[in-house]
């Protein structure tokens, strides 16, 4: 081999020397051997494994963000009936010009979502339901009315349910919530002192031949737990059903005074025991339930209720809800539809008259009927008529009242840059609009239907109401 030959081979042995190292040192960096073959892993493949693992982490969380965004917002109200469902809110006027009116804006929508950078059109509509919520008013729907105006026409010739057709006697029982919520003041008098003025006056205006009836209940004990059992157990009839005598009466009345829990099923339950001896047939039995909250004794009144009126008394009964929370409303209003009555919500004594007034009008129909003169179809007709009105104005008031405030309230907030976005300002500002032209319209059907019931027979105006605006309400 000459010289030139040996030098090339020399420089290829080396060169394949050298490349098996490189590779060795590749593999040995990647993957240790241990002495039974098994791979030994390279710390720094864990830590990347690791990092891969938290962007995947990342990743799911992205996700998580962006499905709660495609959640769909909760639609608005499809009916009066809905409509009257939702919680009422913060119903006073508030200003966005005065400092004062400003930091109540702040502490009622503190608790909103953060819109001020560009929100999905998802992320407003949810925006704007907190923000109704906020300034919700406290509709009443047509069931409410339509009781009402089945009420007012008691004693009517066009009537052929035999519970509302005037009878040879009439009776009328106040049941009276003597609870210790009822001290609480309103108006520089307490609850308690503002229905005993509006029952003295509704039982003195009753016809002579009626018979008068007052049970209170919650009225022993005290509001502690100690007294519970004691005050749950409280519930007398302080004035028979009789005629009424304003002495004996007002010294019944006299002894109530506000102090325990609420047992309104047990109020309801002696009322049927009161009204045992006076039977449907020969009776208008007439039943009015005041209270100012929810029954506090684990018990049902919406079932006492109802066996009451399934009863061979065949009583009307109403309800009348003063000054009362949401919660105890809602049970109030369950009484009533159980039992096909009237629920008024009141909160004083000028208007707690006034829904007592109802059954007075109604007596002295029933006693112009026991002398055998007939009842002014003509009166109810106006009646109705203003019940009507004052039932669209009300509403139409509530209605007008939320549209601003929650159209004022965006102003504010778009000036204080918590709405940041022209366009998501302009979305919620329609979006407010569109929604209250729709309840006035709603509200705008119903009174064209009860103008036109006003004008028909009873019994086929009834039907008719409920037929559309309470059949397909759901339970």
């Amino acid at each position: 081999m000459n010289k030139n030959k040996y030098s090339a081979f020399i420089f290829m042995l080396l060169l394949l020397l050298i490349v098996t190292a490189c590779s060795d040192n590749k593999n040995n960096k990647n993957e240790e051997v241990n002495t039974d073959g098994t791979a030994i892993s390279d710390p720094t493949d864990n830590n990347k494994e690791d990092e891969n693992s938290l962007d995947d982490e990342e990743a799911v969380d992205d996700s998580k963000e962006d499905v709660a965004d495609e959640i769909t917002a909760a639609p608005l109200p499809q009916s009066l009936a809905e409509l009257e469902e939702l919680p009422a809110g913060y119903t006073e006027y508030i200003s966005i010009l005065d400092e004062e009116g400003q930091k109540k804006i702040d502490e009622l929508t503190a608790h909103l979502p953060d819109i001020s950078g560009e929100p999905s059109q998802n992320q407003l509509d949810h925006y704007y339901n907190g923000l109704l919520a906020v300034f919700q008013q406290d509709f009443n729907g047509p069931d409410e009315l339509i009781a009402k105006l089945k009420f007012q026409s008691i004693g009517s010739p066009d009537i052929d349910n035999p519970r509302m057709q005037f009878k040879e006697n009439m009776n009328v029982l106040v049941i009276l919530d003597g609870s210790g919520s009822m001290g609480q003041n309103i108006g520089g008098q307490t609850q308690m002192e503002a229905a005993k003025k509006a029952i003295v006056q509704f039982v003195e205006n009753l016809p002579k031949e009626a018979n008068v009836g007052l049970r209170v209940y919650g009225h022993k004990g005290t509001g502690s737990k100690a007294d519970k059992a004691m005050s749950c157990s409280s519930s007398d009839l302080l004035y028979e059903l009789k005629p009424y005598e304003k002495g004996t009466f007002k010294e019944a009345l006299d002894q109530v005074k506000p102090a325990g829990w609420t047992p309104t099923e047990l109020a309801i339950t002696e009322a049927q025991k009161d009204l045992a001896n006076f039977d449907g047939e020969n009776n208008t039995n007439i039943v009015y339930l005041v209270s100012d909250g929810i029954s506090t004794c684990d018990d049902d009144p919406v079932t006492a209720a109802k066996a009451l009126y399934d009863s061979d008394i065949t009583p009307i009964i109403n309800v009348i809800g003063f000054n009362v929370d949401n919660d105890g409303q809602r049970q109030l209003k369950e009484v009533a539809k159980a039992v096909e009555g009237t629920y008024q919500d009141v909160q004083d004594a000028t208007s707690l008259q006034k829904e007592l007034d109802q059954a007075t009008e109604i007596a002295n129909q029933w006693a112009s009927w026991k002398e055998k003169e007939a009842s002014s179809l003509e009166h109810q007709k106006l009646q109705k008529g203003l019940d009507i009105f004052g039932y669209d104005t009300d509403e139409f008031k509530k209605n007008v009242d939320e549209r601003q405030q929650v159209g004022f309230t965006l102003q504010y907030l778009y000036q204080t840059k918590k709405i940041m976005s022209q366009e998501s300002h302009d979305y919620l500002r329609t979006k407010n609009t569109d929604y209250h032209d729709w309840i006035q319209s709603q509200l705008d059907a119903l009174k064209a239907d009860l103008k036109n019931m006003n004008e028909m027979q009873f019994t086929e105006a009834i039907e008719a109401l409920e037929e559309k605006y309470l059949k397909n309400t759901p339970d």
